[in-house]
């Protein structure tokens, strides 16, 4: 079998072949070269990137240097995969955002069936006193559980909670900070999980005990475990990036659980900030340190910065704006929109670099017309147009490949299965096999990686979390009588 093995139904054309570079004739493609020149590196730099990426994770694990290290390495305290003995109903409640879900996750053997529904937080809840909101999501459970007959059960329950925390077991989380236009007083500092916990008490009629909190990440490693038992890593490459993995205990010097079996738990790395130190700056650009000192957060997320969906778009729009302004493209013709700082959306780039090389360019030409260009549109601008967008893509992916190679190696297991999720892999067309190929070109030779799509990590991966706590807890109680 090939050291690569792409999980086939998992990734629309994931046998789809990776674009080569486009052929510029004219003139000015040398003009064009060196400008993209910046953002294209050999495996020596993405071997690097992969070797700091080790370092700084040994900077975060380590007791004496945690306070100060950029990549935290948080403890989780999932210490088990599901193992395929599961089963039962549980319930997940997923929130992050304006939006949240409550879901009825029911195991069956290796089957799952899953229920959910969306509530919404009204604005005055995402600013008003905290327990408003906790009583907001515990009538909103309730009110699911009565449309599923669920009440008078006793169901543990999975808490995706999308927000800074710091854990401090598996089923305590205290909010670090608000984001996301959230700025509810009385919990910054608070545990998440008893405050939801209390509201649950204070309407006295369902029989709920949240039993785990996690992130995304962990719930994307989990949801993959389930079906796969060899996944030990989870990424998250939509909006932001992240990456979770199962760490050997006698490397976390913070670890403050029992030490029994098993010897592991998985590590919330939070490398977006990666990089925050400087170590990246050997690979940044002037426009990178653009989008980073107009960003929301300046000097923070680096790594996420160059890689994720938020800045992607930035880095491609300035770019263009570079190459017009120097009459490389569109006659040096800068519409106004070209000109907005966010107007050229990452979902541009999916679809531009979705069209072949054909003389049409159709949905690049259309999304240049949504800009403003002046028509016609010349086929060798809409090369140059694809030709930005592959580059700044291909570095992205290449980079999630470098750390994606660093926990591999950390894990040094025959075979290890990533678990992927977020718009950026789901959606463009050729992110899948770029980071297939270059994360085996830089991982330990004779270790095997499969690369897997991860299905609603935040809704069945909380409740699988759920769920092997509850098998554990079972477990453990029985052994005791």
């Amino acid at each position: 079998m090939d050291s690569v093995d792409v999980i086939e139904g998992h990734l629309p054309n994931c046998r789809q072949k990776v674009p080569s570079k486009v052929s510029v004739v004219d003139g000015k493609s040398s003009d064009l070269s060196h400008i993209l020149s910046k953002y294209i590196h050999d495996d020596a730099v993405y071997a690097k990137v992969r070797d700091l990426l080790n370092c700084e994770m040994e900077v975060g694990l380590a007791r004496s240097t945690n306070a100060n290290a950029t990549v935290k390495m948080f403890i989780t305290y999932v210490q088990s995969l599901p193992n395929g003995t599961e089963c039962g109903d549980y319930l997940a409640l997923d929130l992050g955002g304006t939006n949240f879900r409550v879901l009825l996750i029911s195991l069956k053997g290796s089957s799952v069936e899953m229920k959910n529904k969306i509530y919404s937080i009204a604005d005055e809840l995402m600013i008003g006193p905290g327990y408003k909101l906790f009583d907001h999501i515990a009538d909103c459970i309730a009110n699911f559980m009565a449309d599923h007959e669920l009440n008078g059960k006793q169901i543990p329950l999975g808490f995706t909670f999308s927000f800074p925390c710091h854990q401090e077991g598996l089923a305590v989380g205290r909010l670090a900070r608000w984001t996301k236009g959230f700025n509810c007083e009385g919990v910054v500092g608070e545990d998440v999980v008893t405050l939801l916990q209390q509201a649950i008490k204070r309407r006295g009629d369902i029989n709920v005990e949240c039993v785990a909190i996690l992130n995304d990440t962990v719930g994307c490693l989990m949801s993959c475990a389930f079906s796969d038992h060899s996944t030990e890593v989870g990424v998250i490459l939509g909006t932001g990036t992240n990456a979770c993995y199962m760490e050997k205990l006698q490397r976390v010097e913070l670890w403050d659980g029992i030490n029994s079996e098993p010897d592991q738990v998985i590590i919330n790395t939070e490398w977006g900030a990666f990089g925050d130190n400087g170590c990246l700056d050997f690979v940044r650009t002037d426009i990178d340190k653009e989008v980073d000192r107009t960003s929301l957060n300046p000097n923070k997320q680096i790594f996420e910065k160059m890689i994720s969906g938020m800045y992607m778009g930035e880095i491609v729009r300035r770019l263009i704006v570079e190459c017009a302004s120097k009459g490389l493209i569109f006659n040096g013709h800068i519409p106004a929109d070209l000109n907005t700082e966010g107007r050229f959306y990452t979902k541009y780039v999916s679809e531009i670099e979705q069209d072949e090389d054909d003389g049409e360019f159709s949905r690049t030409q259309q999304i240049l017309d949504e800009l403003g260009v002046i028509k016609p549109t010349l086929i060798i601008d809409c090369q140059r147009v694809q030709e930005i967008c592959r580059v700044i893509s291909e570095r992205a992916a290449f980079l999630a490949s470098a750390g994606i190679a660093a926990l591999i190696n950390r894990i040094n297991k025959p075979n290890t299965t990533v678990a992927v999720d977020g718009s950026l892999y789901r959606f463009h067309p050729h992110f899948h096999n770029l980071m297939l190929q270059k994360t085996q070109s830089l991982t330990r030779e004779g270790l095997k990686l499969h690369m897997m799509l991860s299905e609603d990590g935040s809704g069945k991966g909380a409740a699988l979390v759920a769920a092997v706590a509850h098998r554990i807890r079972t477990t453990s109680s029985a052994h005791s009588s």
